[in-house]
């Protein structure tokens, strides 16, 4: 079992736990903490995260700023890539397409799924993530590039 899914069944279990982890995980990069992220599944190949709608995050339309949805993307694939990459493999980020389909309103649901990738022999991921508001609309949908390489010894 990957590294960061051992912290998170450790984590979890106790009160207070899943906002703790989501803390700990989004402060190895600390951009991610100015949306304050929560993580809501974490599993090999799959992540389901969140991000409130708050007034730090707005626009000028009092709507999620653009990037900070942005970032709730690169969080997710980041993370989902960490967890479900093999231990003697690595990845970055190249590159991003991001479409913002409407406006987001209120909170945010990322939702990404590697159960497609075949980590063996892959050198690049196209991670797509999802990004719906409450009501279930997709208010944004991106695609990150990961270059996948085994590791250096």
């Amino acid at each position: 079992m990957n590294y960061l899914l051992k912290l998170q069944d450790r984590i979890s279990a106790k009160p207070f736990g899943k906002r703790i982890f989501s803390r700990l995980v989004a402060g190895k990069a600390p951009y991610f903490l100015t949306i304050r992220p929560q993580i809501i599944e974490l599993r090999h190949n799959y992540i389901k995260a969140s991000m409130r709608k708050r007034r730090a995050v707005f626009n000028h339309l009092k709507t999620v700023h653009a990037i900070a949805s942005c970032n709730l993307c690169e969080f997710a694939a980041g993370i989902c890539m960490e967890a479900s990459i093999p231990k003697h493999r690595r990845w970055i980020p190249v590159g991003m397409n991001v479409s913002y389909l409407h406006k987001a309103k209120t909170d945010l649901t990322a939702t990404c799924d590697l159960s497609e990738v075949d980590w063996e022999s892959c050198d690049q991921v196209d991670c797509e993530v999802s990004v719906k508001d409450a009501d279930g609309t997709e208010v944004v949908h991106a695609t990150i590039y990961m270059k996948v390489s085994d590791r250096k010894k």
